[in-house]
């Protein structure tokens, strides 16, 4: 099954890279990247037969309607660019003569980050109906408000942040109502939050290593591909305007902002 997923994850990342050489917009790799996860685990939830039925449907569920919604956003937010995302200009002009083949590799190790951020949903799904215990359905009504709050949250993160970005009279401006008053990356935050919901869930199978994705995860979002680079371009982008947002609000957790 796994390398099933990674072949077909494979061919996506290629297609959509056979694209981004056409159109020059390689932000399409992110919408792959989400697509490929939520096709992964819908597949395997409907394949696998190894897990127990109620594990199967929420984890094919749930975590199929949060990466589906999450390649909706992404998609929107593509198809509204006018021009490159920063982040893929700067590794284009990097690259120079290369970059048709630089942004090949790029999309192929996209294609095996899908399989590791698809692993605690596979795992799940492959440990045996017998060795789940009687704690089960409370573990998946846990990881169900869990995954529900993280949804809910990051969608009006995402949806507060879109409209704001549409209105031509907050060019230069930064965004500091809603959610965004109280967190400068309220999506981070509550993607940071899904993760929980695995190892929560593996708890009634005695399986303890999927607390590493919670850490995993805010440790990309916080030092690697989140927060560093969103923080960088702001403060070339809107100057002291977005130094007063950083002085008044909490960097990641939501919190009530100073005076």
């Amino acid at each position: 099954m796994l390398l099933s997923l990674l072949v077909l994850n494979v061919f996506i990342m290629f297609c959509s890279w056979l694209l981004v050489t056409y159109n020059r917009r390689a932000g399409l790799v992110d919408v792959a990247w989400s697509f490929n996860i939520a096709l992964n685990v819908i597949i395997a939830a409907w394949v696998m037969e190894t897990a127990p039925l109620l594990v199967r449907m929420f984890l094919g569920i749930a975590s199929g309607i949060w990466f589906l919604r999450l390649t909706w956003h992404l998609l929107r937010r593509y198809a509204n660019e006018t021009q490159e995302d920063t982040r893929y200009a700067n590794m284009r002009r990097a690259m120079g003569d290369y970059q048709h083949l630089g942004f090949l590799a790029f999309f192929m190790f996209q294609a095996g980050l899908v399989v590791l951020f698809s692993y605690p949903m596979l795992e799940l799904l492959n440990i045996p109906a017998q060795q789940w215990n009687d704690w089960t359905p409370l573990t998946v009504l846990v990881a169900g408000i869990i995954m529900l709050l993280a949804l809910i949250g990051e969608s009006v993160a995402d949806q507060q942040l879109f409209r704001f970005k549409l209105n031509p009279q907050n060019t230069g401006k930064t965004m500091d109502r809603g959610l965004w008053k109280y967190s400068r990356h309220p999506n981070y935050f509550f993607e940071w939050l899904h993760w929980f919901a695995y190892p929560v869930l593996g708890l009634a199978a005695g399986v303890y290593g999927l607390w590493l994705y919670p850490l995993l995860m805010w440790l990309f979002l916080y030092y690697i591909t989140g927060i560093p680079f969103s923080e960088q371009q702001a403060l070339a982008n809107r100057g002291d305007n977005y130094k007063d947002y950083q002085q008044r609000t909490s960097m990641f957790i939501p919190w009530p902002p100073k005076e």
